[in-house]
């Protein structure tokens, strides 16, 4: 088994997300970007669902979503949220906390411009996390939409956005027989470098 010092350096914890983020990407069967992310209300009361991560770099971790939604909502109230991610494949974990701020309007409409047409459709035609009567009201809406716009350039509606999550924490996991796992935590210095330590498992 190797050290470790040798599975997880101490260094930079950006740099150590892309290489595992890359190898994921090779690894994973489906949906190497899922991501669960943790939300709360004002008064502490938790949620979480697994959403994409759609962007990331020494700036933050980025996500989009209706901010209408539960999610949304809760994020407006309370803007701090948890990310994790689970790559079965590799048998590694990472999590993820800090602040989160709203990505720019143009940040926005470009992502979506680079959806694909129907799921541009789908998420103008949804009132995410509202109640629905039966699924074939969501998907009547979808066809008007369809109608309005049959190339699929729906604008992109108001209430739709993206979120970036400022790392504060950054944790790695790495699973070892027996349950002698492997973790380290990175905080954020006030200097804006990074400090460390391994955890105990």
């Amino acid at each position: 088994m190797s050290s470790a010092e040798d599975a997880l350096p101490a260094d930079d914890p950006i740099a150590l997300f892309e290489t595992w983020f890359g190898e994921a990407s090779a690894s994973e069967p489906n949906d190497a970007n899922a991501m669960a992310l943790a939300t709360a209300t004002v008064d502490g009361r938790p949620s979480v669902r697994m959403v994409l991560l759609k962007g990331h770099g020494p700036d933050g971790f980025v996500f989009y979503t209706n901010a209408g939604s539960r999610k949304g909502e809760e994020i407006r109230a309370n803007p701090h949220a948890a990310l994790l991610f689970h790559w079965k494949s590799l048998r590694r974990q990472v999590r993820i906390e800090g602040p989160l701020s709203e990505v720019t309007a143009a940040e926005a409409d470009a992502y979506f411009a680079s959806r694909h047409p129907d799921s541009r459709l789908g998420s103008a035609a949804s009132d995410q996390s509202r109640p629905l009567d039966n699924r074939a009201t969501y998907l009547a809406r979808v066809e008007a939409l369809r109608a309005d716009y049959p190339d699929g350039g729906v604008p992109r509606p108001p209430h739709w956005t993206g979120f970036r999550l400022a790392p504060e924490r950054i944790e790695f996991w790495i699973d070892r027989a027996h349950r002698l796992h492997e973790r380290r935590r990175f905080t954020r210095a006030a200097g804006g470098g990074w400090a460390s330590t391994l955890l105990y498992p």
